[in-house]
């Protein structure tokens, strides 16, 4: 009596499709998530730890027994330049303090700088040197996304108001230490040379994200 059992069909073993990328669409690969923003705010956070650290008390800053007049020019500038070795990191925050408080004052320069350095930051520096920029379809290469946000940054600096802003406020942070740096005797102040090379390595925190942006695309070619 024959068999009647179906044929069996041969059946091919067809692996399974390579994982699809989610990188558009969850966004696991974006700057804010790559090794090189994280180094950056790192960095950045113990940098400002650091240099606050070594911050000078603001009671030795406004000592009023401390200030007299200097007897000349040549005297006003040595003041200024002993003072500004012990005072640094207080100096920077007095001229970073003024600069926002007129940037607060003008929230449109505000909001036209912290775009410039957002393009900046997400389009150029924290990029991934594999994936060009595409805007509405058109892909722009390295050279043509520099110079967009060149141009972009000689528009917004020097065609607005953030141009005066900036420089008027530095103009005034400026001014505010030398004043102080001319009028504040220097005879009781005393700094380290090793203290001194430490604070100047104040802002060495933007270094670091340069190589590390580097070290994936070392890798990937490899």
């Amino acid at each position: 009596m024959a068999s009647t059992a179906p044929p069996v069909l041969p059946v091919a073993n067809i692996p399974p499709p390579p994982p699809q990328s989610t990188t558009t669409a969850t966004g696991s690969d974006a700057p804010a998530n790559s090794p090189a923003v994280r180094v950056l705010i790192n960095n950045l956070s113990e940098s400002l730890r650091n240099g606050l650290a070594q911050r000078r008390p603001w009671t030795e800053l406004v000592d009023r027994s401390a200030f007299s007049k200097p007897e000349s020019f040549s005297e006003a500038t040595i003041r200024v330049r002993k003072n500004y070795s012990y005072f640094r990191v207080n100096y920077y925050a007095i001229v970073a303090g003024i600069l926002a408080v007129s940037l607060l004052t003008n929230p449109f320069s505000l909001i036209l700088l912290v775009g410039l350095l957002a393009s900046w930051t997400f389009l150029y520096l924290f990029r991934p040197s594999d994936r060009p920029l595409v805007i509405f379809g058109r892909t722009f290469t390295d050279f043509e996304t520099l110079g967009i946000l060149s141009g972009l940054t000689l528009f917004v600096v020097f065609l607005t108001s953030v141009g005066s802003v900036l420089v008027s406020a530095l103009m005034l942070g400026v001014a505010a230490v030398c004043i102080h740096g001319a009028f504040r005797a220097p005879e009781d102040l005393f700094l380290d040379e090793q203290e001194n090379s430490q604070v100047t390595g104040f802002l060495s925190f933007l270094r670091a994200p340069a190589a590390a942006a580097a070290v994936p695309s070392v890798t990937g070619r490899v």
